[in-house]
């Protein structure tokens, strides 16, 4: 098992009203997870590079996540208005590192903590903001004054659920500062990535378990989402089964983007809160299981976690 307690504290910063460590020494966020499914394994994979967010998701000798730069990753990430309109990525912590990371070896982001066994890990990062001050996003100019946020983003996964040792179960907490103000928060609580041969979108029917073909979109609808291989023998399914409770929140938002010129395509899990004044700031937890197979597993797997859930 790896863990953070090795590292020396040399002082204390505040953020959220949490006191957190400033580490002598970079956190090791090297790791490799695996569970066996089928004839073989699914084995995850996190790096330094990207801050311990996942870089690589492998089954029966396919690789299932695009991780060029610091964007294209199995990850979270978050968008706030701060207290404005709204544009994307002008305000927006990304757990793996910011754009100008690019396809470099270091991220922007900074990992606090992490630790793993056979088929689980766990990990704590300060996000970065994916632009930098002073850069744009569709011509807009990013509203960030600095380029790591106070943003914490936690997650705990797990290779296997009883039952299922294709699907993956993905915890994430989003801790937001008290101090700033924003009439939209918006949780891309989990995303993924995937080699442009995952170029079929289909969405489940959480009625009957049927599946229906999607367009490239982009956009969000609200049927779970199955990126697929032309052929069907590799595919990749998400479902929300947890989101805070106690709050009004829009979602899941499950959406479909191809990337033809980048070579890659993705799915999300979105939710949204807003409030005329301000949202309220703290802990933001949700659940998301991953599943993993054929098309036509992927499908009978998320139906039944449809059912049980």
């Amino acid at each position: 098992m790896k863990s953070s307690l090795m590292a020396v504290l040399i002082g204390l910063v505040t953020v959220v009203g949490t006191t957190l460590p400033i580490l002598s020494q970079q956190i090791d966020g090297d790791a490799v997870i695996r569970s066996p499914y089928g004839d073989s394994e699914i084995v995850i994979t996190t790096t330094n590079r990207l801050a311990g967010a996942i870089h690589s998701l492998t089954w029966n000798g396919q690789e299932f996540i695009d991780s060029v730069d610091h964007g294209r990753q199995l990850q979270s990430a978050s968008n706030f208005d701060a207290g404005t309109k709204f544009f994307p990525e002008t305000f927006n912590p990304t757990e793996a590192g910011s754009r100008s990371d690019g396809a470099g070896d270091t991220s922007s982001s900074r990992l606090l903590k992490f630790e793993s066994g056979k088929n689980w890990l766990s990990s704590t990062s300060q996000m970065a903001f994916w632009l930098e001050p002073g850069q744009r996003s569709g011509g807009v100019l990013a509203k960030n004054s600095t380029v790591i946020s106070e943003h914490l983003l936690s997650k705990k996964v797990r290779i296997g659920i009883p039952g299922f040792k294709n699907v993956i179960r993905y915890r994430v907490a989003f801790t937001t500062p008290k101090q700033q103000i924003h009439r939209l928060a918006q949780f891309e609580v989990l995303t993924g990535y995937m080699p442009v041969k995952f170029r079929k979108f289909y969405g489940l029917s959480t009625g009957n378990g049927t599946l229906s073909r999607l367009s490239d979109g982009p956009g969000e609808q609200r049927l779970p989402v199955i990126l697929a291989t032309k052929k069907g023998d590799f595919a990749m399914g998400a479902l929300s089964v947890s989101a805070p409770e106690g709050i009004q929140i829009a979602g899941p938002g499950y959406g479909r983007f191809a990337f033809d010129s980048q070579k890659v395509t993705k799915w999300n899990v979105v939710y949204r809160i807003r409030d005329s004044r301000a949202v309220p700031s703290g802990v933001f937890e949700f659940e998301v299981l991953v599943v993993i197979g054929d098309l036509e597993t992927v499908r009978s797997t998320l139906f039944e976690l449809v059912q049980r859930n």
